[in-house]
């Protein structure tokens, strides 16, 4: 057995411990279910009576004696009717029991001889077996039975759970480590975004957010532009008939925003841009020689997501997306898919972020014939294969998307966190749908193959990402000021001033602080800013037209030439370097 597979044994007897602990100290305890999840295991009850942290420690100590008391799990099959009858006064349990399949073999699971649970298992043998294992009451939230909101609201009890106690210990030090890098609080501390609740999933862009998300997308346009790509902007909403023909909606309606003229006639908010990549294909007669032909745009989408999945920019109603619809013939598949890989190379690593490619494959519900998506399968693991090596990437079966198989981009940060980011599909569904076609060098008629793709993904998901990867700490390319400027007495303002200027002229986004509030408090501005580099300027400064530098992070470099400091920052501009620099 993987050790993986037991530490998730060991976390799912866990979750029967801690519903039997629930049930020995609240009265009238209605069950839910209580799976392992990747760091630990939750049980969801419905009681009369709220749980809160101030139980967490009666509920561990009754956990304890539990496991203390070396109680067996026992396996037992029952019938349906034995089944129905033994959990009456439990409805979430006969509600579970009456959606199984008839020919289901039904099994509970006993802990010691007066508490069993309705559970497929497997578990261990004894709670003796758990002794070593580490766990940590967590947090109590509200979670609709089944996630259906149309259900009653039951309370959900996480607990922190691995096999060894150092495990738990780094686990709740990450844990500790995320809350002070979370960017819903250093975002709005730092002024670049805010949340509004007449809003709700759609951030405010402020003034130093927009300066991140614009350099991101300056960079993201020079290095698209090298590589041939055309970028262009569409409607924000369109007809249902568009929809219609795309198939989004058959397979994506409910995720979307409807609006309804007084005739009836429905139309959507975008929440991808691949029709309006095809409608600007479908203007006119295209020729192989036009190919590969890859129309990129960064529009806003609007994706109608649950209240309840909100998380800041983590999962939003209203996102940019660096889209890319890439028309190509099918001897270009390789060496197209080649090329994005370059690509995400190029823009990951400039951030540190490490990444890892998976193929996922044909989902149940799914357009076109199955002999083409073999196809476009094969002609995907056929570069991964070259690119990564046989057997070193992931494959997901049946998550991709309804048109077409697809390599996923998981980035890892600073903290060890997967994200999903960005996504290769190729579609060889959607041309079909909409008659596409080209010319080949014979005059013969061919349809096109269409590659989505994007690299950052959303970009709001991907600077909620990077504020927490830095903790606000961006690099010195990124960050929204750069140099901050404290003249030391309002005499020095002047040279200040010229500072700003030469500053400025070289590209170098810079502020004054000319507050009359002392040195050290306009110092400890910039600070709580974490501004990459604050110049104090006095009267040596101005004379020898030199800067004192306070690099962030403390340390102090005084008497540096100013055009030596302006050729500093010109370089960590141009390479887009990780670290602030501490020669002049």
């Amino acid at each position: 057995m993987e050790k993986e597979e037991k530490q998730d044994i060991m976390r799912h007897s866990m979750s029967h411990v801690l519903a039997k602990a629930v049930g020995l100290l609240f009265k009238d305890v209605k069950y839910s279910i209580g799976p392992a999840i990747s760091d630990g295991f939750y049980y969801d009850f419905d009681i009369s009576v709220s749980i809160t942290p101030e139980d967490f420690d009666k509920i561990d100590q009754k956990m304890r004696e539990i496991i203390n008391a070396n109680q067996d799990f026992v396996r037992k099959e029952i019938s349906r009717a034995e089944a129905i009858k033994l959990f009456n006064d439990q409805p979430y349990k006969l509600e579970l029991i009456k959606e199984l399949p008839e020919d289901e073999v039904i099994t509970i699971y006993y802990l010691g001889d007066d508490w069993f649970d309705l559970c497929r298992g497997p578990h261990i043998e004894n709670t003796k077996m758990l002794r070593g294992f580490a766990f940590k009451l967590n947090r109590v939230s509200g979670a609709y039975f089944k996630g259906d909101e149309k259900n009653k609201m039951l309370q959900r009890v996480y607990v922190y759970g691995f096999d060894d106690k150092q495990k738990l210990k780094g686990h709740l030090f990450m844990i500790e480590e995320a809350k002070k890098r979370d960017h819903r609080k250093i975002g709005p501390e730092l002024d670049l975004f805010m949340l509004h609740e007449t809003a709700p999933g759609m951030p405010y862009w402020l003034p130093n957010g927009l300066k991140v998300f614009n350099i991101l997308v300056d960079f993201w346009r020079q290095e698209h532009k090298k590589r041939g790509y055309e970028e262009f902007s569409a409607p924000q909403l369109n007809s249902s008939e568009l929809w219609k023909t795309s198939g989004h909606w058959e397979h994506y309606k409910e995720d979307m925003f409807i609006v309804k003229e007084l005739d009836g006639t429905e139309y959507a908010l975008k929440p991808m841009s691949c029709p309006s990549a095809i409608n600007i294909y479908q203007r006119k007669l295209r020729s192989y020689k036009e190919l590969p032909l890859r129309f990129s745009d960064i529009d806003v989408l609007h994706r109608n997501e649950k209240s309840g999945q909100l998380n800041g920019l983590f999962r939003v109603r209203m996102f940019r997306q660096d889209d890319s619809h890439n028309f190509i013939a099918e001897n270009q598949i390789k060496s197209e898919i080649k090329d994005i890989l370059e690509i995400t190379e190029r823009f990951y690593s400039i951030f540190g972020l490490e990444y890892t490619l998976t193929l996922s494959t044909r989902p149940e519900s799914f357009l076109g014939e199955i002999e083409v998506w073999n196809k476009a399968e094969d002609e995907l693991k056929h570069v991964l294969d070259e690119v990564c090596g046989k057997g070193k990437y992931n494959i997901n079966e049946g998550d991709g998307a309804f048109y077409g198989p697809k390599i996923d981009i998981h980035m890892k940060d600073c903290l060890g966190r997967r994200w999903q980011m960005g996504t290769i599909q190729l579609d060889f569904q959607l041309p079909l749908r909409f008659d596409l076609t080209y010319t080949d060098n014979e005059s013969n008629k061919k349809v096109p193959i269409i590659v989505h793709r994007v690299v950052y993904g959303s970009l709001e998901r991907f600077i909620g990402i990077l504020i927490e990867h830095f903790a606000g700490e961006f690099p010195f390319w990124l960050s929204p000021v750069q140099v901050g400027i404290v003249p030391v007495m309002e005499n020095h303002n002047k040279y200040a001033k010229k500072v700003c200027d030469e500053l400025e002229k070289s590209g170098i986004r810079c502020e004054i602080n000319t507050k009359d509030t002392g040195m050290g408090k306009k110092v400890n501005e910039f600070r709580t800013q974490k501004m990459p580099y604050t110049l104090i300027l006095g009267d040596k400064e101005a004379a020898e037209k030199s800067v004192s530098i306070k690099i962030r992070g403390g340390k102090q470099i005084n008497d540096i030439k100013l055009k030596d400091f302006i050729k500093a920052c010109k370089q960590m501009n141009d390479k887009k370097s990780l670290q602030l620099c501490e020669q002049f």
